[in-house]
């Protein structure tokens, strides 16, 4: 039980990353059947419509990512979306192991909090002390986002 809410601040921890890139994986692992979410609140999750969105909305997420226009993802706004997406995958992943929503929520949201924060310190000090362009360690950090997402909806 456990590690359930282990996954789960993991799965929030990588909304931190990515907003919604978590949130697309995690439909399509409901959809695939990697997560039961049929009898649950979020069983919606599992839809073609909530697949169609979350993965368009990555997409449009990673291209985003790499405009130097777009704000730092602890800004209230994008800090905020973190929070939400977060939770909702954490509550996912909880609903997915008969366990408590609302207890998955608000770890997945304490995830994303602190996943926003860390990714942003480490993805600044990785581009000085490599002396690289952004855009290497975003793409970076996108892999990593979607590898730790995948994983860990497969458990």
């Amino acid at each position: 039980m456990n590690y359930i809410f282990a996954l789960t601040l993991g799965i929030g921890f990588a909304a931190g990353l990515r907003s919604l890139t978590p949130a697309a994986v995690v439909a399509w692992a409901a959809h695939l059947g990697w997560l039961n979410l049929s009898n649950s609140p979020l069983a919606f999750m599992g839809s073609i419509i909530a697949v169609i969105i979350f993965s368009v909305l990555a997409l449009f997420e990673l291209f985003v990512d790499l405009q130097p226009s777009t704000p730092k993802r602890t800004a209230p706004v994008p800090l905020v979306a973190r929070i939400i997406t977060g939770g909702l995958c954490g509550a996912c992943l909880c609903a997915a192991a008969n366990q408590s929503l609302i207890f998955g929520a608000v770890l997945g949201a304490v995830g994303g909090v602190i996943g926003a924060f860390v990714g942003y310190e480490i993805r600044r000090k990785l581009v000085a002390a490599l002396s690289v362009k952004d855009l290497a360690i975003a793409l970076l950090e996108d892999l990593v986002t979607i590898g730790l997402a995948c994983f860990l909806v497969s458990r």
